[in-house]
């Protein structure tokens, strides 16, 4: 089964169609009326619909068990077609695409069942996804042009007593968002910090290492009174996306805000805090550039 471990929770929605074809408007006519000898076939057919999608995960190996949130299943008679609408929703980290195929797809084949002793020739035609949203491809972001610097605070780093791979990590990722960056080190010091804020030229200034609780962790509060807005909310996504993986993330003192245009955070100097911390707020942290031009939000 794929590692979604990663992923963040948002609202996910998908609609599915399915279509029923009939051979004679005597068919349409007995279902609408309720008299198709099996028993009512739109109550029937959605009851079966709502346990396909809560099915999913039992029929199909690599899907994921999530939680079902709303399941809406409509009609729509179209000449001797039934045209079936499934709509899954769920807050989690992947989407309900198949949930909703399989919904629809189960609907089609409980009604052919109940239709099939009055309708020879009763059969199920397309069943495709329809839409969906809540995903990555719901919050594409242009990093085009878009550069970074990445500043690796270490004492030790700095010294060549220790090898880098949080900020490693860090150019990683930003290469696979299509962000230009470039890596420097310096140490857990307070004017080299300003130094470096004063200087970058870069949209992105990203800070690891010196976020924690020691006596040499300066990078929070020589960060603070420089910028010029806070985004609490990004700090809170950091921590908390951490805390959901491992009890330490709350010593962690991340930083995000904006000064002069540009986008400025500090994530924690362990490789893996660091690379969670991307993970929990990229891409979606880009969104700031699109605001700080005063851009609407979508």
């Amino acid at each position: 089964m794929v590692d979604i471990t990663h992923k963040i929770t948002t609202l996910r929605e998908a609609t599915a169609e399915a279509i029923v074809k009939t051979s004679s408007q005597a068919t349409i006519d007995a279902i609408q009326n309720n008299e198709v000898p099996k028993g009512n076939v739109f109550e029937m057919a959605k009851a079966a619909g709502l346990l396909g999608v809560k099915k999913t995960p039992d029929l199909l190996p690599d899907c994921h068990p999530l939680p079902i949130e709303y399941t809406g299943i409509d009609y729509e008679i179209d000449g001797l077609d039934i045209i079936i609408s499934t709509t899954v929703k769920t807050i989690y980290k992947t989407g309900v695409e198949v949930e909703a195929m399989h919904g629809a797809s189960v609907v089609a084949l409980t009604m052919y069942d109940m239709l099939k002793p009055i309708d020879k020739s009763v059969e199920i035609g397309t069943i495709r996804l329809k839409s969906k949203k809540g995903g990555k491809s719901s919050y594409k972001l242009n990093s085009e042009g878009l550069t970074a610097d990445v500043v690796v605070c270490s004492d030790t780093i700095s010294k060549g007593k220790g090898e880098d791979r949080a900020g490693e990590a860090i150019v990683e990722k930003l290469k696979v968002l299509g962000v230009a960056s470039q890596k420097s080190i310096i140490p857990d010091d307070a004017g080299e910090i300003i130094k470096k804020v004063e200087n970058t030229t870069a949209d992105l200034l990203i800070f690891t290492g010196g976020t924690g609780v020691g006596p040499r962790d300066v990078t929070p509060q020589t960060l603070e009174p420089m910028l010029d807005i806070k985004l609490k909310g990004v700090e809170e996504q950091m921590r908390s996306y951490g805390q959901n993986r491992m009890p330490y993330a709350m010593f962690s003192r991340s930083i995000a805000g904006i000064k002069n245009g540009k986008l400025i955070l500090a994530l924690p100097g362990s490789t893996k805090g660091a690379a969670e911390s991307m993970d929990a707020i990229f891409p979606h942290v880009l969104h700031a550039f699109k605001v700080i031009e005063g851009k609407r939000h979508d």
